[in-house]
This record gives C-alpha cells, sequence and structure tokens, in this order.
C-alpha cells in the first residue's frame, strides 16, 4: 500500500479510557453501558519508545493524537510522551483532539510550552454552558474553560471544534464571538454524519439513546439546513426513513448480533458495491496506531474491530485481520516496517476492486473514501 520510508503522518489513539460519556460515541453502547468488546486499553511512554524508533519519528511531519475510543487527557503519559517525540523531532507538528475537561491548569501549561508554534489543540466543546453537557456527557464547562484559557495564555495555538445538533444550533455564532475572545485561532463547524446509519442504509432525524442513569436522551439533527450534513442529504435520496432505537446494556448484545451482511437490493448498498474509492490516508502517506499497539491504515478500519453492534469480531474487517493474524499487525510485536511488509494493508488495498460487499469489497471504506465523502463534508 505504501512504502515504510514514505510514512510521514501518524495518527495515534494513545488510550481506550475516556471521561465522557456522549451519546453517539462507539465507546459505549448507544450512550450506556461501556463497550464490552473494549479492554481500556492504553499506551504507555516505553510502549512509544518500543513502537516508534527515534529515526522513525525524525522522518515524520504530523504525529496527532485522536481517535475512536479514547482522549488522550485520560492517559497517564501523554504529556511525556509528547515530550518524547518533540525531544527527538523539534520540528515535528503535533496535535490532539479532546472534550479538554480533565488535567490541572499546569498540566495545560506545560502542554502549550512544549507543542510550541508546532502544534495546537483541538478541543471539542459542542455548545456553550447551558447545551455542552446535553453531549458532552459527564464534562464539566468551567474546567473546560479554564484549561482552554491555560493553554492559549500559555501561548499554546488552539481550535474550538463543534457539532452541531438541534439543541445548540442557535448558539454557533455565540460560541464563535467567546471563541474569538478566548483566543482561539479556529473555530470549525462540523456537521454530524451519524444521523446516517451505513448498517442498515437508513436515515433518521433523531436517534434515542440514553445516559449513564438510564434516563432517555433524544438526539436530533439541526432544523437549519446549513448545518445538515451534505452527505447525510445525499445518501437520504436512495436510503430509508426509520426510527432506529438500538439496545443500551450488555446483556441484550452478548449472543445476539449477527456479523454483517449485505443487502444488494438496497440502493445505498448498490453505492457501496459500485463507488469508485480514493484512499487519504494512501495519498497522505498516514498510518493508525491503536490503543493495543494495532496497525491500521486509518482510524475508520480500525473502528471496524469492535463495533459493539455487533459480534465479537463480527464485523467484516476481520475477515482481512484473520488472513494474517492480529498478533501479526501490533507493533508491539513487529516493527512498523515488518508489518508494512507484510500482506495486511495489500489486501486491504485489494478489497477495493472486488465487485460487491458480499464479495470482499470494503464498506467501511466505500462509506469514508467514495464519492459520497462522510469525512469531508462534515466540515462547514
Amino acid at each position: 500500500m505504501y512504502d515504510y520510508n514514505d510514512i510521514r503522518t501518524v495518527h495515534l489513539e494513545i488510550t481506550e479510557k475516556c471521561n465522557a460519556a456522549c451519546p453517539m460515541c462507539a465507546r459505549n453502547i448507544n450512550g450506556g453501558e461501556d463497550n464490552p468488546w473494549l479492554q481500556n486499553a492504553e499506551l504507555s511512554l516505553n510502549d512509544i519508545i518500543t513502537i516508534f524508533p527515534d529515526k522513525f519519528i525524525q522522518q515524520l511531519n504530523h504525529i496527532f493524537m485522536c481517535g475512536n475510543y479514547g482522549d488522550p487527557i485520560v492517559a497517564k503519559d501523554t504529556l511525556k510522551v509528547f515530550k518524547h517525540f518533540r525531544n527527538i523531532n523539534p520540528t515535528l507538528y503535533l496535535g490532539m483532539n479532546t472534550n479538554g475537561s480533565a488535567r490541572t491548569v499546569s498540566w495545560w501549561k506545560d502542554l502549550a510550552t512544549m507543542i510550541g508554534s508546532d502544534g495546537y489543540v483541538v478541543f471539542s466543546i459542542d455548545g456553550l454552558e447551558d447545551t455542552n453537557y446535553l453531549y458532552r456527557k459527564n464534562t464539566v464547562w468551567e474546567k473546560i474553560i479554564k484549561n482552554a484559557k491555560a493553554f492559549i495564555d500559555a501561548g499554546g495555538i488552539a481550535h474550538w471544534e463543534y457539532i452541531v445538533f438541534e439543541h445548540n444550533e442557535h448558539q454557533v455564532e455565540e460560541a464563535r464571538r467567546l471563541s474569538e475572545q478566548m483566543g482561539f485561532q479556529k473555530f470549525q463547524v462540523k456537521t454530524s454524519s451519524r444521523f446516517f446509519s451505513s448498517v442498515s442504509g437508513s436515515t433518521k432525524s433523531y436517534i434515542k439513546t440514553i445516559d449513564r442513569n438510564g434516563s432517555e436522551i433524544v438526539i436530533r439533527e439541526p432544523r437549519e439546513a446549513l448545518y445538515a450534513n451534505p452527505m447525510t442529504k445525499e445518501m437520504s435520496s436512495i436510503a430509508e426513513e426509520k426510527e432506529i432505537i438500538f439496545p443500551t446494556k450488555k446483556a441484550d448484545l452478548l449472543g445476539k448480533l449477527n456479523p454483517e451482511m449485505f443487502n444488494s437490493n438496497s440502493k445505498v448498498q448498490q453505492y457501496y458495491d459500485t463507488t469508485p474509492i480514493k484512499c487519504k490516508v494512501k495519498e497522505e502517506k498516514s498510518i493508525y496506531i491503536s490503543a493495543e499497539g494495532i496497525l491500521q491504515p486509518c482510524c475508520w478500519v480500525a473502528g471496524q474491530m469492535y463495533n459493539w453492534y455487533h459480534t465479537p469480531k463480527g464485523s467484516q474487517i476481520w475477515s482481512v485481520i484473520n488472513k494474517v493474524g492480529k498478533e501479526n499487525i501490533s507493533a508491539l510485536n513487529y516493527t512498523i516496517e515488518e508489518i508494512l511488509d507484510n500482506e495486511y494493508l495489500n489486501l486491504v488495498e485489494e478489497s477495493w476492486s472486488k465487485s460487491s460487499c458480499n464479495e470482499g469489497k470494503l464498506q467501511v471504506c466505500a462509506k469514508t473514501c467514495g464519492l459520497n465523502d462522510a469525512f469531508a463534508q462534515q466540515y462547514l
């Protein structure tokens, strides 16, 4: 898929742990109990030193911490890991995405000083004091603002990323003004693509979830057309509109879900079967390392490993992983160079030319890197 010496960007998920409980996050079962397939894996500084040789770090342009499940501010060694990367490559561009609601002010000042002008932190803040908590469950507005201010005042480059829902769409411009007053260098409006389900091939204007106490939460898409995800609007023309209510407890999952089956009669499925794939990370020369140390081409492919709505190892990506063995794509077992030299990433790429998803074309690749690009169209 690409050569070891060509890699320039690493997307690192340092932990699967998180202090928040966002209802549409894959880390929990539709806002309820924790995803039962996760192990709360986390990489230590020693793990990072094992995975990333100094010479490899020196060839990189960009490392950023984000991922599918965890928040890097929760990991024990995040600051130490960033300092390690900075010491090895003084010009490396460092980034992090976070909810901002953890750590001390002094920790955030240290982070700003260490990252300097060669990097950034994206604060995911979806509303103001009276609305952010409605989605960013378990986060504390006062702490987020205090931490962001400490980071910015210490010279850190901060971006505010704002997912728009019905409950916060009226505050977008007020939040933008606050971001300017505080010194954020960028305010990014983000439209959610999660009101379209690639699993069922359906769209919905709201999603019923629960919080950790079992109380129902209904998350609704924005009313204003400006804030609707373009991909969702495009797919809605061929998708069915229906309400989907997922289970919320581990007991409701175990033994009751089956591996995905692709409905060839669905217009959405026909789109996935036929859309050409233009892989973003192949062009960017980027790889993803999970909190388990697993090397994948990207977070989207990695995110298919532990979907709570499949049986363990029931999603399509496991048909590829099982051909090489999960242990053989672990950067804790083998070097990044050795993993790139085995057949795994080539098998991922070869799937794109399959005639359909039933024949082995990876649906996750069709969804994220097909013509209707769900990811790129989130950003206004």
